[in-house]
């Protein structure tokens, strides 16, 4: 590493009012880290000293997988027997080696070893990939300290307590650090905490001054110091500990702590020194266990499996009562199996206890009932599902050159019926880039470009148009009027709606050269064309409010030979970006001045201006705004102010509000539009004035006490008045690519979305104007608390009050009687502590649910999982968040389906989630085509399972009544051992892996189909319990027409009757090919893979049987050459096999012939018209089944639209009844002259 680097002297603690430069007096106490909670001791650069006792802390190797070595083998065996079946099997694994068994052991333990085997393998397999991943991050390197002032790199993963470490730019720190200096004088640095809380904006951190002379590699040979601080906590925002340093003690606090996974910005390098490791840093303190989700349909599965359980049971109970019977009254008369010499089994003296004995061969028996396979089958489907997700190409993102991922396979189906979907919004809506669009300045508004937003909603509003024409065109107009009605309407929308405005021609866009932060297009202003405008001295002071009013810093670029800008927030960068695109450059700054080159000017020459800063009142989220007191090279003393809108209008003089009204008009537009905006406004300030009253503010800000801050604002308030208006910027917040849309079809589809983001409210309702989850016109409510009052009426009137500001919106909106009226609930962190209490929150929960949109801002991640909780308990639906970052992972472990955005800000999300997708937008393919998809896969092969498993295993208990119950199975032990294995079960894998019900272009064209899910159409008790009838319907049939046929007839040529092996083997064709068959009509989609598995498997069972029957006897038993000899040459064999797969499938097919006829469900119409291709054929019908296939919805750019077309509709009318008032009178006015 290079030693002595040569250190920035721009002091930036000069720059800054309230956060920075708090005078140390004398008297500053240490902190009290005595007592339970602050036991943390770290020595200094001694990382050896706590790697024993009693100081041995936790290593810095992190983990999210859900086992290790040790716990695998009994967490895995606890997750597969916490399923009923498995449970049902091990214990008839274990009956199975006793003389009761009906089978061999070998054909009970094999299958049950193979599924939990197999099971379990998948685990291990998703839990491999999230260990290679934790991997990679424990991998990092890290500039770490090793003795003798030398530096060198190491892995995350062995970086200790007590090290020192080196971080520089753009990197994220490894630990959670003590700042000890960085590359700035006075030990300032720059932190992006996105990954932590969302924020955008950096923070800045301090170090102490008393280890600002560690200012390179060297001067840490002979560092020594010790902490004393609190144990490690969840707490993000709290710090509390002392310095020991040259036998001095000096208090911290959260400004010298740099948090692990927070990034280093505008910062050359830090040092610092290991705090918090591993586990014990403040992100990983907010994470919890990977929890052991399991989707809905596996826990109604279980419930299945309970009452097949009891079915079970009841038959056994029936076979083993008439066993006992049979044995005790019939059994002594049948000489032939000796009843004087027989064991408990065969007692007639002892019928009870032979009943017993027989309960459990027939609780093994009846075991087809429930179906060893079906989870196998399922783990299989589930994988292989998970494989397409992985790779379909319209979720790769050509950017990353990130795919998809299913990082664990267990909650495919579930995709198919969320409900609520909350998602965070910066990294995850947002990519954090702000754009200069548009500006008002004198009351004119400039910037003819258009935003995501407005081009999205112009798009839906031409379609919307066109397709509801025909209704604009049932309006009577008279038939003399200049153009015909629709004419009037279009002239009208494109007024109302103006869409010249937002068509933007592709090629325009293509040629212009992309610049990062500066979307702006309008000739007026660009290349100096401003000079011309009306008021261009306006003009000019906004351009250089924009390039003054800033604590930015520039940075050289060598490769294009401008710069680059070390900026707070993105929208300080993007202003500057337009300042020097309009001609006004930010090019340097001491000091004590900033130095702007000015481009045209009346000499033609740039210019380059300086500007001497005499103070800066940054903004802070209670003041929302910032201003800059400047001198001007003509000696004048200027106040140039931005801020929020709200407050800088508050703060105008009467002589300033000349552009009020219009600025106001254009800000809403701005708003409408979705893009944050900012009011410019300044003072001209005289000498004495000036000198007065930085006297007062140098004397509050070199004041010790804890009403400091407080005396600072206040003064700053005084400054800040009488300001004149100048202007207002319009930035939009980019939104990443496709986020709108999503979102509108997922509102389409039906789905809820929650936002939840620590951002400030302001910044939030931008960015739900942007995602249209909010629109002008609908009506917000927002719950807040004011701080202060917190302290003065204390938490019990607070919270009286926030539940009645609860109720009353809870009524507002139950008394609404504006069918189209639409809501939007608006919540800051400080007000959910309390709407999140026991005895509130499910008020808060009832509002939020009756609102169209959700956003909780300045939220806490603990907060977030918290809203997340009571969202999915307190509705009982199913829940999805969404995030990219560490301050996300709670809620995407909380959620029943976690998504973790894998973007460029860390992989914490990404290794907490279920699924992982590069951008939000992809969201909507995941829940709308794979989600529908997986729902119903999984819910009719869990049917058909059932239904199989039904028909096959109630034939036995038949049987066994048929022949006294013996216990005697009709079938041959390898038939049954194949039956679930082989011949039924790559069919029903096939259905699980392939069926479509429609194609994935008409699960977007058609987003109501998705409701299909949330509404349990296909896993309901009604139609579970329908393929439960279907099955015993089916085994009535199999085995009844099979004995009628075979009991009593000729079965070969030579009038032989049919024995046992000859009807339990037409009996098993007949299951087998009736099982086919039912899927095969169950199935809607059929590729070449599904014929060879349903065709191949009845095939496959022929062949079986072939083979069986040329093995030796000893081997075969009654099945020898039972096909070639006996089945084959039989023509009522092959007769019974047709006439059984006829009758069984008959009312299933009777069935969907009367549904598709008379009650069609919204896909069979699909298929129909797919079918017919009546899409092609009638595009009208094609659009307008379209059009219907749109869930009502109050957010989204649809609903947007929707909301403009009712308005010019409205218009519309009113203009057709004035016209119609009007004939009236002149027809009148004729008729009387």
């Amino acid at each position: 590493m290079t030693r002595g680097r040569i250190r920035a002297k721009l002091r930036h603690s000069h720059l800054y009012t309230f956060t920075c430069l708090r005078p140390q007096a004398d008297g500053d106490v240490p902190h009290s880290v005595d007592g339970p909670g602050f036991s943390r001791i770290v020595y200094c650069n001694q990382p050896q000293v706590h790697s024993k006792k009693p100081l041995y802390y936790t290593s810095n190797y992190i983990s999210t997988t859900k086992y290790n070595i040790v716990t695998f083998l009994p967490k895995a065996i606890f997750e597969q027997f916490r399923r009923v079946a498995n449970l049902y099997f091990l214990l008839t694994a274990i009956l199975s080696l006793t003389p009761v068994a009906p089978f061999s052991a070998v054909s009970m333990i094999a299958p049950l070893a193979f599924v939990v085997g197999l099971s379990m393998a998948k685990e291990a397999l998703e839990d491999w990939r999230r260990f290679i991943q934790d991997m990679k991050v424990n991998a990092r390197k890290a500039s770490v300290h090793k003795g003798n002032g030398v530096f060198g790199f190491k892995p995350w993963q062995k970086i200790r307590v007590g090290d020192v470490v080196k971080v520089e730019k753009d990197q994220f720190f490894p630990a959670d650090l003590l700042l000890l200096s960085s590359s700035y004088e006075d030990g300032i640095c720059y932190v992006e905490t996105m990954n932590l809380d969302g924020e955008t904006n950096l923070k800045v951190k301090r170090a102490l001054e008393v280890t600002l002379t560690l200012e390179d590699d060297g001067t840490f040979n002979d560092f020594r110091g010790t902490i004393k601080c609190e144990d490690p906590n969840p707490s993000l925002y709290t710090f509390v500990g002392n310095f020991e340093y040259e036998r001095q003690v000096y208090p911290l606090d959260p400004s010298q702590i740099l948090l692990r996974d927070s990034k280093l910005r505008n910062t050359a390098y830090v040092y610092g020194v290991v705090v918090f490791t591993g586990h014990d840093s403040k992100v990983m303190q907010n994470s919890t266990e990977s929890p052991s989700k399991r989707s809905r349909i596996e826990k109604k599965m279980d419930q299945i499996i309970y009452i097949l359980f009891t079915l079970l049971v009841v038959i056994s109970m029936i076979s083993s009562i008439g066993f006992a019977v049979k044995t005790k009254y019939q059994m002594p008369d049948w000489w032939y199996l000796q009843p004087d010499n027989t064991t408990n089994f065969y007692n007639p003296k002892k019928p009870a206890v032979s009943g017993i004995f027989h309960l459990v061969t027939a609780l093994i028996l009846y075991g087809y009932l429930i179906p060893i396979s079906l989870y196998v089958s399922i783990e299989v489907v589930k994988v292989l599902q998970a494989t397409f997700i992985n790779q379909d190409r319209h979720m790769y993102d050509e950017e990353t050159g990130k795919t998809a991922q299913a990082r664990t396979s267990n909650l495919n189906e579930e995709l198919g019926q969320v409900d609520t979907i909350l998602s965070d919004k910066t990294g995850t809506l947002t990519c954090n880039q702000m754009d200069f669009l548009k500006c008002s300045i004198a009351g004119i508004a400039y910037g003819t470009g258009s935003s995501e937003v407005e081009l999205a909603a112009a798009k839906q509003m031409a379609i919307d148009l066109e397709e509801q024409g025909n209704e604009f065109s049932n309006f009577p107009m008279r038939k003399n009027s200049n153009c015909d009605s629709w004419d009037n309407a279009s002239g009208l929308g494109a007024t109302e709606i103006e869409l010249q405005t937002v068509v933007t021609s592709k090629e325009e866009k293509e040629h212009r050269n992309v610049i990062k932060g500066f979307s702006f297009e309008d000739v007026r202003l660009m290349g100096g064309n401003w000079s011309k405008e009306p008021n261009a001295d306006v003009i000019e002071l906004f351009l250089r409010i924009l390039a003054v009013c800033h604590t930015a810093i520039p940075e050289r670029n060598e490769e294009i030979g401008g710069f680059n800008y070390e900026a707070e927030s993105p929208d300080e960068g993007s202003f500057l970006v337009a300042a020097r695109e309009f001609g006004f450059e930010f090019c340097k700054r001491t000091q004590s001045s900033v130095y702007v080159r000015e481009r045209y000017v009346s000499s033609g020459q740039p210019i380059e201006r300086e500007y001497k800063i005499l103070n800066l009142l940054e903004f802070t989220s209670k003041r929302k705004r910032m201003s800059a007191i400047v001198r001007d090279e003509d000696g004048q003393i200027f106040l140039l102010c931005k801020g929020a809108d709200s407050i800088i209008f508050d703060l105008l003089a009467k002589n300033g509000r000349m552009y009020e009204e219009a600025t106001t008009r254009h800000l809403n537009e701005y708003g409408e539009n979705g893009l944050r905006t900012l009011a410019l406004a300044y003072k001209k300030l005289e000498e004495s004035e000036y000198s007065a009253w930085n006297s007062e503010f140098m004397k509050a800000k070199t004041s010790i006490g804890a009403d400091r801050d407080a005396m600072l604002e206040s003064v700053s308030d005084a400054m800040e008045r009488e300001l004149i208006l100048v202007g207002a910027t319009a930035i939009e917040d980019k939104l990443q690519k496709g986020v709108p849309q999503c979102i509108d079809k997922l509102a389409q589809a039906g789905l809820k979305l929650w936002v939840l983001t620590g951002d400030k409210m302001e910044t939030a309702i931008n960015i739900g104007y942007s995602c249209s989850l909010l629109r002008q016109g609908m009506k917000q409510i927002c719950i807040s608390v004011n701080p202060d009052a917190i302290g003065q009426d204390g938490k019990e009137a607070v919270k009286e009050n926030i539940l009645m500001q609860i109720t009353n919106a809870s009524q507002m909106i139950k008394l609404e009687k504006d069918p189209h009226a639409a809501f939007a609930l608006i919540i800051d962190g400080k007000t959910l502590e309390y709407a999140l209490a026991d005895d509130m929150k499910h008020q808060f929960l009832g509002l939020g649910v009756d609102c169209a949109s959700v956003i909780c801002c300045r939220v806490s991640p603990k907060q977030k999982a918290l809203v997340t909780r009571l969202v999915k308990e307190g509705t009982g639906k199913t829940t999805l968040a969404i995030g990219d970052g560490a301050n996300d992972v709670g809620m995407i472990q909380e959620a029943d389906i976690g998504v973790g955005i894998s973007g460029v800000e860390g992989m914490q999300a990404v290794m907490a989630s279920d699924f992982s997708i590069a951008q939000f937008r992809f969201l909507e393919r995941l829940l709308v085509v794979h989600g529908h998809w997986c729902y119903k896969r999984i819910a009719q092969m869990i049917c058909y399972f059932f239904y199989k498993n039904i028909a096959f295993g109630l034939t036995l208990f038949y049987f066994e009544a048929f022949t006294g119950f013996s216990g005697q199975s009709v079938y041959d032990d390898w038939y049954m051992l194949l039956f679930n294995v082989i011949l039924t079960s790559l069919p029903v894998i096939s259905l699980g892996v392939f069926e479509q019900d429609v194609s994935s272009e008409v699960c977007l064209q058609f987003p109501a189909l998705y409701q299909q899910g949330p509404r349990n159409l296909f896993f309901d008790w009604h139609r579970i319990f329908g393929w439960m009838g279907n099955g015993l319907y089916s085994s009535l049939i199999i085995f009844f027409l099979n004995i009628i046929i075979f009991y009593d007839q000729a079965f070969r040529s030579g009038g032989q009757t049919a024995d046992m092996a000859a009807v339990g083997t037409t009996m098993f064709t007949c299951i087998i090919c009736a099982v086919n068959c039912q899927i095969a009509l169950t199935m809607s989609h059929f590729t070449w893979i599904q014929h060879l598995f349903v065709w191949g498997s009845i095939t496959t069972w022929y062949i079986f049987l072939l083979l069986y029957g040329m093995t030796s006897p000893l081997i075969s038993g009654n099945a020898y050459k039972i096909l070639v000899e006996a089945l084959a040459p039989a023509p009522i064999y092959w007769c019974a096999i047709l006439l059984v797969i006829v009758t069984c499938n008959l009312p299933y097919l009777a069935h969907i012939s009367f549904q598709r006829s008379f009650n069609p469900m919204d896909h069979h119409i699909i298929q129909e018209i797919k079918y017919y291709r009546k899409d092609v054929e009638d595009q009208g019908m094609w659009t307008r089944e379209r059009s219907k296939a749109r869930q009502e919805t109050k957010i989204g750019f649809t609903a947007r639209v929707d909301a403009k077309i009712r308005h010019l509709r409205g218009k519309l009318h009113k203009k057709y009844s004035a016209t119609n008032v009007q004939t009236s009178l002149s027809v009148e006015g004729e008729a009387a002259t």
